[in-house]
């Protein structure tokens, strides 16, 4: 009631973008007590409810104790504070670097003001552990010999990791790229999440005695019956990586790529030689174009403004979100409002106006004599209400031809990639993903498990964590017969 909320001041766009360095300068303790203190602490505190309303989450899946750790570092216990967001979040480094702040969403400061800053506050609280020593190697008293291989490095399957070792168990961590990490190390742009940051996290986990096995595609280079004959448990966690592509006439142009293929290139070659060895899809002198408005295009979006295009437009199919609630989207849902990230924020600084078009699609791409992309053709679509769903329908005359000599495909995923699930003879649904029993993480197959988005489909890096967690705890009781492992 007595302070405004304050966030941790960006570093303007156009400075920004001369490198691939996070670009949000923290505030200063005091500051953030300050902020802590804006806190109600409710006496329903929706913030860590973490519940589905309307399709979508508001409030932190992870269930984190908020109001608590934000008491705390509002009267200087950063110790306790540290040790109450242990409790909850295996990984607070990265949550609060890329989760969308699900608990700002549903913090009651909503109905009359701006949302207590919690996102920035567990960001400050696991940093300062860092600093202060805390943050240290906390390896296994006492050992199981119960072991488990967890296919796939990314936030799923780290937190089941922590989590099982935790336990007692032998953690083996099987990842098909050259680097563990998954999704935090290839998916995110390193100006989102710096991979120091993912690098100093995984060598404390290696301290703790997990092990990680890269350039281990299993099904392809690794048969998966080695694994079910050497470990007790084996759990599946490859994620939604299956991309979904776009059908129209000259997709086989040269110039086309899939988002993922694109981000995860330009992070390797990021990190194997600061971008001195070519071979990387470069947007350099281009016109780009973008389809799909989610933050994985708003991700390739920034890259290609870091790599210098001369162009980037990006195509939502959507109607553009209002810029206010409506009436019919109240507090606590999630706020289906207009959303202007940092990309966009950059192209609007270089470009001089908002990259996105709504309501389009691409028709057709134009190839050159050569069979390379010079230009798409797109067309305006209307959503109109038939038999009471809403469908698309293209307007006739609205086509129009944009330059492009790269296009990026960022239109989400349909489910995992075939291979893993087909080698462990798991069961499919009908939208790729991994069956699963009533309990929640036990496939069709004796001893296998499956958590993250290769079980729900694509989703948040947060809410893959708390199936990571979810799952670890009931492969703790199915290896052990009981469990003490706590998740929220």
């Amino acid at each position: 009631m007595e302070y405004e909320r304050k966030n941790s001041p960006a570093i303007p766009p156009k400075e920004r973008i001369c490198n691939w360095q996070e670009f949000h300068t923290p505030l200063s303790e005091k500051e953030r007590s300050v902020q802590a203190c804006r806190c109600m602490e409710c006496g329903v505190p929706f913030c860590q409810a973490g519940v589905d309303i309307m399709g979508r989450t508001t409030g932190c899946p992870l269930h984190n104790l908020i109001p608590e750790w934000n008491d705390l570092v509002y009267h200087g216990n950063w110790r306790e504070a540290y040790r109450r967001l242990k409790k909850t979040n295996s990984f607070p480094e990265f949550t609060g670097r890329v989760c969308p702040a699900l608990c700002e969403v549903a913090c009651t400061c909503n109905l009359n003001g701006d949302p207590v800053g919690g996102k920035e506050t567990e960001l400050a609280i696991i940093e300062k552990a860092y600093r202060e020593g805390w943050a240290v190697a906390e390896p296994p008293a006492v050992r199981t010999g119960k072991s488990v291989a967890i296919i796939g490095s990314g936030p799923a399957g780290l937190a089941a990791a922590d989590l099982l070792n935790r336990r007692g168990h032998l953690v083996t961590v099987y990842e098909r790229f050259d680097r563990p990490g998954g999704l935090l190390m290839y998916g995110i742009p390193n100006m989102k999440l710096e991979k120091r940051f993912v690098e100093r996290k995984l060598k404390i986990m290696e301290e703790e005695g997990i092990r990680f096995v890269t350039d281990a595609d299993v099904g392809k280079t690794l048969e998966a019956a080695k694994l079910t004959a050497e470990y007790d448990r084996v759990l599946l966690a490859c994620g939604a990586s299956k991309p979904r592509d776009l059908n129209a006439p000259g997709r086989d142009a040269d110039g086309i790529f899939f988002a993922v293929d694109f981000l995860r290139g330009n992070t390797k070659a990021l990190l194997d030689s600061g971008f001195e060895k070519s071979g990387e899809v470069n947007a350099a002198g281009k016109h780009v174009v973008i389809v799909g408005g989610g933050d994985t295009g708003n991700d390739c979006l920034g890259t290609c403004i870091r790599h210098g295009a001369k162009s980037v437009i990006q195509i939502e199919m959507m109607p553009k979100p209002p810029e206010k609630r409506t009436e019919n989207n109240p507090w606590p849902e999630w706020p289906n409002v207009l959303k202007t990230d940092y990309g966009q924020e950059e192209a609007i600084e270089v470009f001089g106006g908002d990259p996105r078009i709504y309501e389009t699609t691409v028709k057709e791409f134009l190839k050159d004599k050569k069979g390379k992309l010079r230009a798409v053709r797109t067309v305006k679509l209307v959503w109109e209400t038939v038999d009471g769903r809403r469908v698309m329908r293209e307007v006739e005359g609205s086509e129009q031809e944009l330059p492009c000599e790269l296009l990026l495909i960022a239109a989400g995923f349909v489910g995992a990639q075939e291979y893993v699930a087909d080698a462990f003879g798991v069961a499919r649904d009908q939208r790729g993903n991994v069956q699963t029993d009533a309990c929640g993480f036990k496939t069709s197959v004796p001893g296998i498990f499956c958590a993250g988005d290769m079980h729900t489909g694509q989703s948040l890096v947060v809410k893959a964590m708390r199936q990571g967690r979810e799952a670890a705890r009931a492969i703790d009781l199915d290896l052990m017969g009981y469990t003490n492992l706590v998740v929220q």
